[in-house]
């Protein structure tokens, strides 16, 4: 995994080496720094928080490091969460407030945790998801999904977290209603990346190769599709000649070309879907990049 901190201009990166690298940019080279995870599995995501003064990494190892810099020995360390969780960590984000963690893993379950550490923070203010926050306390679970959860994110607010799966669902928690999860079994692919871009609207992607957006009813406390983002161009296509038909069949096993190259931008599985303009609660511009190494830039209107 790898995240950056746009204000203090740092890289962090972590991979199947069990260990994390922050890397600072002196001149024109970028000068890592080892940060010990004290895990024994792959660390798989990683996420900077909001104030830039801790980072997340999710593993393996069913643990979470949280890690922050101790001035006084000059180095960065790390504090695990660990109960309850029972399998590899997928995803993570960060609440606003910089103290709440969101937690996407293999074992189906979507939590969130508090990551208070008082080294480097004032006690946090109560919040609707909970008012009492020790490092490690465990605010939500829900078990609405019965796949991996690929992707998590919070809302701009904070008070919603949304969260996709491996099992085709988009399901989403609101604090502001004790807590109600709403869930939508879309009749796509499985999806793998999620974010709000308002308050009530999100966009998702995944093996489908082409971004969604989904639209969260409040009075209602249900999620409904609003339609595919990537619309095609209609290509002109000619007729087939007997030849071509016949060389078609001997290539592979099949007469018809339609479905041989895909309409969409990506052409293969998104895999990351980030903000680039106007915050989670007024996007105006998001980013997409796909496993068929393509990088696309859409417009919200």
């Amino acid at each position: 995994g790898i995240d950056w901190a746009p204000e203090s201009n740092r890289l962090v990166t972590c991979g199947t080496d069990r260990n994390a690298y922050v890397w600072t940019l002196k001149g024109n080279v970028w000068k890592p720094t080892l940060v010990i995870l004290r895990i024994n599995r792959a660390a798989r995501c990683v996420k900077w928080s909001p104030k830039e003064n801790k980072f997340a990494v999710g593993s393996g190892s069913r643990l979470i490091s949280i890690c922050y810099f101790e001035q006084e020995n000059d180095w960065w360390v790390c504090k695990h969460i660990k109960k309850p969780i029972r399998s590899t960590v997928l995803s993570l984000d960060w609440h606003p407030n910089n103290v709440l963690l969101a937690a996407g893993s293999c074992d189906f379950k979507c939590r969130i945790f508090s990551a208070y550490i008082k080294e480097v923070e004032e006690r946090p203010s109560p919040t609707p998801w909970g008012s009492k926050m020790p490092f490690g306390e465990l605010m939500f679970e829900s078990s609405s999904s019965c796949g991996w959860v690929h992707s998590i994110c919070f809302s701009a607010s904070g008070s919603r977290v949304a969260w996709v799966s491996h099992d085709s669902t988009l399901c989403l928690a609101d604090a502001g209603k004790k807590m109600a999860v709403a869930s939508l079994c879309t009749e796509t692919l499985p999806l793998l990346a999620v974010t709000f871009i308002t308050e009530n609207s999100l966009v998702a992607a995944g093996h489908d190769c082409c971004p969604m957006l989904f639209t969260y009813e409040e009075s209602q406390g249900t999620l409904t599709f609003g339609g595919k983002l990537d619309v095609p161009r209609q290509s002109s296509q000619r007729g087939l000649t007997a030849r071509e038909r016949f060389q078609n069949l001997d290539k592979k096993a099949s007469s018809d070309t339609a479905n041989a190259t895909l309409d969409t931008l990506h052409k293969n599985s998104i895999s990351q879907i980030s903000v680039l303009t106007g915050g989670k609660d007024k996007c105006s511009q998001f980013c997409t990049t796909g496993m068929d190494g393509g990088m696309s830039i859409w417009d919200v209107k």
